[in-house]
């Protein structure tokens, strides 16, 4: 079995030419889970795999993480086919901002009648959740306000961070069985993203190896963190996973 994360856009909210971060984790070449869905991803998600995603998960509801799924909404509901078949996971804490952002408008349809998460499968979690018989960690970052953002991870196998500042408490536990790990890395940081000189404070060599850095908010500062001796990912590149460990989760 083969399992990898294809990076759909790398790109910081601003650097609209290597569109909004979102990656793919496929299994045997087929897409398993989308992870975050910003204003260009479902159009790139479609482009990539000729069908809407079955499964989404919500690092945080910032717009360019999530203005896509408005979109989706219609592609779902006006296809009896997918209504209703779309898990969409999240942390339980983010459900108040995520339906303030995308689902609370008077009236999901002018013509009424209609839940906007009726067209989706719902799954709020708070220690992780079960996706394809596989247990997915999800752990609290760093981004903006305490509580509002979390990475994902898969025992043995990967760590997206999400937007974040430097989580080192997180990577220790998380990225502590040779996973490869994505993480929010620009040339310079700052009170919500990390910076390379961030990395290289808060994270041993050995962590850094296995990072491949997006969120950055140009083409040439992606370069700049390559001269760094940093691996970036650019839209559309694939990097290989480890195979998973099927741990069950501790009780808590």
């Amino acid at each position: 079995m083969s399992w990898q994360l294809n990076f759909l856009g790398t790109g910081a909210a601003h650097a609209v030419e290597l569109g909004s971060s979102a990656v793919v984790l496929e299994r045997d070449g087929r897409p398993s889970l989308l992870v975050d869905c910003g204003p260009d991803t479902l159009d790139r998600y479609l482009a990539a795999y000729g069908e809407v995603p079955s499964a989404l998960y919500v690092t945080h509801t910032h717009m360019d993480h999530v203005a896509g799924m408005e979109r989706l909404f219609f592609r779902l509901w006006f296809d009896e086919a997918l209504r209703g078949r779309t898990k969409v996971y999240l942390h339980a804490a983010l459900l108040p901002w995520l339906q303030g952002r995308v689902a609370d408008y008077p009236g999901a349809l002018a013509e009424g009648g209609v839940n906007y998460w009726e067209a989706f499968r719902l799954v709020p979690c708070t220690r992780g959740f079960w996706h394809e018989g596989l247990w997915f960690d999800v752990f609290p970052t760093r981004h903006h306000v305490q509580g509002t953002s979390f990475g994902v991870a898969l025992r043995g196998s990967f760590v997206f961070t999400g937007d974040t500042r430097p989580v080192p408490e997180a990577l220790a536990i998380h990225a502590a069985q040779g996973e490869r790990v994505a993480h929010d890395c620009g040339v310079v940081g700052n009170p919500s993203h990390t910076g390379v000189d961030d990395l290289e404070r808060e994270y041993p060599a050995e962590v850094r190896e296995r990072m491949t850095l997006y969120h950055y908010g140009s083409v040439a500062e992606g370069e700049t963190l390559v001269s760094r001796g940093y691996r970036i990912a650019r839209p559309g590149d694939r990097v290989l996973l480890p195979d998973p460990h099927p741990v069950r989760p501790t009780a808590g």
